[in-house]
This record gives C-alpha cells, sequence and structure tokens, in this order.
C-alpha cells in the first residue's frame, strides 16, 4: 500500500467520525420520538361490513347460537390488570324524554312488588371501551368509561324493542344494527363480571340461576355473575376494580377468599341483544376439591338466593362441550355464559385441542 493510500484511509475514516457525531443523535432523537407516537396509537374496533356478511359475529356452537360478541381477547393470553383502565365520568346517565315515563312505571312496580321497600341500587352505564396496541409489541390497553346510573334506569332501558309515541323502539332508532359497538350509554346501564371456576380436581361450577331474580331467570349461567356496584365497588368516588369485582362475586356467591385461587382476565364481552358489557375470568382452585366447595357452601353463602343449584363438570374440553349441548342445556343457557366456558377451555388447553372437541360434538348432534 502506498503512503498515499494510507492518508487517504486515515483521512476517510476521520470524515466518517465527524459525520457520525454530528448525526447518530438526530437520528436516535427522532427513532424515539416514533417510538413514543407508535405506542400511544389507538386501534379503533369497528363492526366492517364485507358485502353482507359481518367481519364480527356472535359467540355460536353449531346450532347453540348466542347473542355475545367477544370484543377482545380470545383465551389464550390474560389481560393483564395493569392494562385496564376505567374512568368514571361525572355527568349522570339520563333517558330521552319519551322514555322517561318507562322508569316511573319502574319504580310503581317494584315498589309493589317488594310490599313499599323498592330497591334502587346505584349502578354504572358504559359510555364507551375502546382498545389500543403497541405495533411492537402488540399487547392490548383497554379503556372503559363508565357513568353513574341505577337499578331502575336499567330495567327501563332493557324495553329496548317497546314501542314509542311514535311507533319506533329504542333499539330501532338509537342503535346501529352495522356497528354493535355504538351506542347511547343511557341502553348500556350494566356491565359485570362472569368468572368460570375450575376446582383444586378440574371440575368446572356451573349455576343454576333462581326462578326469583329478574335477569337470566332458570337460567344456566357461569360459576359466578356480579354486577358493578357503585356503593359497594367504588363508593362513588373511585373507578372500580375488575379484579376486585371479580374477587367480591367470589365471595359472595361460592365463599371463596383471594388466597385460595388464581384469577385471570380472559375477554371483555358484549350481549348485543341486551346491551349489557362483561368481563370474562377464569378462577384456578389451588386446594378445594368439587366436594370440599359443596361442603363449604352447604355451611353458608351470602348470596344463595341468586342460585337455585349447581352442577360441577369435568374440566375437559369433550365433555364441557357435551354438557354445553347438552339437550336441557342448549336452549337454557345465559347469553355469555357458552362463550365464557369455551374461553376458559382454550385458556387451559389452547385452541387447537378446543375446536376440535367442539367440531367433534357438533358432527356427532349432526349424525343423530
Amino acid at each position: 500500500m502506498s503512503g498515499i493510500d494510507v492518508v487517504n484511509g486515515a483521512v476517510g475514516a476521520v470524515f466518517g467520525l465527524v459525520l457520525g457525531s454530528l448525526f447518530q443523535q438526530p437520528i436516535e432523537d427522532a427513532w424515539h420520538r416514533f417510538r413514543r407516537r407508535s405506542a400511544g396509537r389507538v386501534r379503533s374496533m369497528t363492526f366492517r361490513q364485507d358485502g353482507d356478511r359481518a367481519a364480527w359475529s356472535a359467540f355460536a356452537l353449531g346450532p347453540l347460537r348466542t347473542s355475545a360478541l367477544i370484543v377482545e381477547g380470545d383465551g389464550r393470553h390474560p389481560i393483564a390488570p395493569s392494562a385496564v383502565h376505567v374512568q368514571v365520568l361525572d355527568q349522570e346517565v339520563v333517558l330521552p324524554e319519551e322514555m322517561t315515563p318507562w322508569r316511573d312505571e319502574v319504580a310503581e312496580q317494584e315498589s309493589a312488588r317488594d310490599g313499599g321497600g323498592a330497591w334502587n341500587g346505584p349502578r354504572y352505564a358504559v359510555d364507551g371501551v375502546s382498545v389500543s396496541r403497541s405495533p411492537l409489541e402488540e399487547q392490548p390497553e383497554v379503556r372503559l368509561r363508565l357513568r353513574p346510573t341505577d337499578y331502575f334506569t336499567f330495567l327501563a332501558a332493557q324495553q329496548l324493542d317497546r314501542r314509542l309515541p311514535d311507533g319506533t323502539t329504542p333499539r330501532g332508532r338509537y342503535l346501529d344494527p352495522g356497528d354493535p359497538l355504538a351506542a347511547p350509554a343511557f341502553l348500556q346501564c350494566s356491565f359485570g363480571v362472569n368468572v368460570a371456576v375450575v376446582t383444586a380436581d378440574h371440575l368446572l361450577v356451573v349455576s343454576h340461576r333462581a326462578d326469583s331474580v329478574r335477569t337470566g331467570t332458570g337460567l344456566w349461567n357461569s360459576s359466578v355473575n356480579e354486577g358493578l356496584s357503585r356503593h359497594l365497588d367504588s363508593a362513588g368516588r373511585s373507578a372500580p376494580d375488575l379484579h376486585e369485582v371479580a374477587r367480591r362475586g367470589m365471595r359472595e356467591e361460592l365463599s371463596l377468599e383471594p388466597h385460595e385461587y388464581t384469577l385471570s382476565l380472559l375477554a371483555f364481552v358484549l350481549d348485543v341483544e341486551r346491551r349489557q358489557w362483561s368481563a370474562h375470568f377464569h378462577a384456578q382452585l389451588g386446594e378445594l376439591t368439587g366436594q370440599g366447595l359443596q361442603e363449604r357452601m352447604s355451611r353458608g353463602v351470602a348470596d344463595r338466593w341468586e342460585h337455585q343449584s349447581t352442577d360441577l363438570v369435568p374440566f375437559r374440553p369433550a365433555d364441557v362441550v357435551r354438557y354445553l349441548l347438552r339437550p336441557d342445556r342448549i336452549h337454557h343457557w345465559t347469553p355469555t355464559a357458552p362463550a365464557l366456558f369455551h374461553l376458559a377451555l382454550v385458556h387451559a388447553y389452547g385452541r387447537g385441542p378446543v375446536e376440535r372437541a367442539e367440531d367433534r360434538a357438533v358432527r356427532r348432534l349432526g349424525a343423530r
């Protein structure tokens, strides 16, 4: 190598170092700004129409059809508690003027039904649910906006197909069939948690709702079902914690304490027919067996009146699916329970084995 080549190489190296020092920091700063912007980008949830077929549809299992729309979550990966952000807005839900008399009717009916001591518990209405994701980690961030409401408003708003003075119905006037997530808060005066409880000896707890309850009367349901209460879950001052609501339901309906199980949030689900939102959980008991749970409940349960009986089903895909499709069960489920049990199975066994068991059960049913 000549002396000239050595000099040229040294000059090039020095020049490259100078350029690197001049441009490296601006490039790094621009990259960090891009990451910060991307991490906060929201992917909106829409009900896209593809010709005559909707991109989303309610949960179904062969002939078992439900109105439960799984909005977020597939059972495989739990949603972290830190990824759920609940905001309580100040303004209380107000019914449209033409629906206000319906609430007055409810108050009169409930007062007569309860002998003059009508209970009008403070509740929450759903103002909106949104999901964002980071393009790098693809982890969901769920934001739930709530507004104060009460039980009488909920019962009035549940009359979605009642005729208004002009002949229309609340469903026809205020809901968009092309976008099930778009609805005014006064029609969504319900948010609850549903828990699939599995005992230490792998038995799924299935509850049978009592004939005395106002909603889901006599239907088979999740192990635990609990609605958000402004009085019990936040005292009207702070946003409720959905995991704590689930733990309250576990305590009140099954007499289970938090140290006795692990709790995983699997999905957010909307009953599109009744406009009721739900968070779906899976709870795995550590040591308490099915027999032990039954003995525990025989010694007293706070909310025993909500359920008239419980079944214990082997928590295996084939057994649970056959139970869901039993002739005396298939048309007697609450809208969200079948989706909950499917998600719990996927969480425990994976999607492949669960879907194969479901396909086999549906084929056998069709061959009869």
